[in-house]
């Protein structure tokens, strides 16, 4: 089984140093192969997504990535800012699912901003589509206003648009995953005002018929977001567009404790997958030792259960992360009076001692 190894930048290189570190330790035969991406990428190589990582990835049975984007880029042309890197990847390897969970661990249970009452035993999934939307669409760029209060001004303009067969996919996975937890599903629109969601309800309606053991409600997006921090556990799988799924997904992080506890796998219609921590590259604190490596060493065992098929030895990471945060270890973003702060290197050792 190859794994392609992506760090990227900012905190990247430590965090997924810890994670392939974990991936060693478990005594299965792992080919792996690293690459630049990113920032990374762009400075050894002229492109954030150099032809020789983006065949690696494809030659892959599964791609772990750990962060992408500095500062220092943020002058280039878009084409060439880091962030393109993840954008093309998801684009030529056909990722079109998201798959975001949110879990609270009973020990993080106070690291979260709401009260432990409302947070307690949280599970959610959020299963975003991640191809299409107004991340995608075009046509898209900059112009001179051709209408309207502001004609013959300079306007920006992006597309927000969705294909039947898109929303039709995307609602089997959530419809899926649902059957395998508790058997609901939040379809997340903005039906009220867009024509993209109004079609984006109707095909999830359509598609629900084929599924009568699951039930489904729709949610616009701007309850939906005022829902996860009012009353979260009403919820068990939402799935929604590419958008509301990247601001969502964000906002639910944030009531584990940390955006650095939660993992992402993007998944093709074959269950090969990418998967990268829902934070970003931080490269404030990049080189400081002081990153949450678990989302990363999560996505790990993520991507032992969805595309390699290990499902043992994904229990047993998770299981070792749990372990260790009982034991009263914290890096820096979810310690609290009375736990014991450690830093990258040695929340990773921790993982390792604790998968024994």
């Amino acid at each position: 089984m190859k794994i392609a190894i992506l760090p990227g930048d900012g905190i990247g290189p430590e965090i997924m140093a810890q994670a392939v570190k974990v991936l060693n330790v478990l005594g299965e035969r792992f080919e792996m192969e690293s690459a630049d991406v990113g920032g990374a990428g762009y400075a050894a190589h002229g492109h954030p997504l150099p032809p020789a990582t983006l065949a690696l990835a494809k030659s892959a049975d599964a791609v772990l990535f750990g962060a992408v984007g500095d500062y220092k880029y943020d002058t280039l042309a878009r084409a060439l800012r880091p962030e393109q890197a993840i954008l093309g990847l998801r684009k030529e390897l056909a990722l079109f699912a998201n798959l975001r969970p949110a879990i609270l661990y009973p020990e993080l249970a106070g690291a979260s901003t709401l009260k432990p009452e409302v947070v307690s035993g949280l599970d959610i999934l959020i299963i975003r589509e991640l191809t299409g939307d107004i991340y995608f669409g075009k046509p898209r760029g900059v112009r001179e206003c051709p209408d309207g209060p502001f004609k013959g001004e300079r306007e920006g303009f992006d597309t927000m648009r969705y294909a039947e067969t898109e929303i039709r996919r995307i609602a089997h996975v959530a419809f899926q995953a649902a059957q395998k937890r508790s058997k609901r599903v939040t379809s997340v629109d903005k039906a009220n005002v867009l024509e993209t969601f109004q079609f984006w309800r109707d095909i999830v309606t359509d598609v629900h018929k084929q599924y009568p053991d699951v039930e489904l409600d729709h949610m616009y997006v701007d309850n939906a977001a005022m829902q996860l921090v009012r009353a979260p556990k009403k919820f068990d799988v939402m799935v929604t567009g590419n958008m509301f799924g990247d601001i969502l997904s964000d906002c639910a992080a944030m009531l584990t404790g940390s955006i650095g506890m939660l993992p992402s796998a993007s998944l093709d219609a074959s269950n090969k997958g990418l998967y990268e921590p829902s934070h970003g590259s931080a490269p404030d604190i990049a080189g400081k030792g002081v990153a949450n490596p678990l989302a990363t060493i999560l996505s790990a065992a993520m991507m032992l259960r969805f595309s390699l098929g290990k499902t043992e030895q994904a229990e047993r990471i998770e299981n070792a992360v749990k372990t260790v945060l009982a034991q009263g270890l914290r890096t820096a973003d979810i310690f609290e009076a009375g736990t014991t702060r450690v830093g990258t290197e040695e929340m990773g050792n921790a993982v390792v001692k604790a998968l024994g």
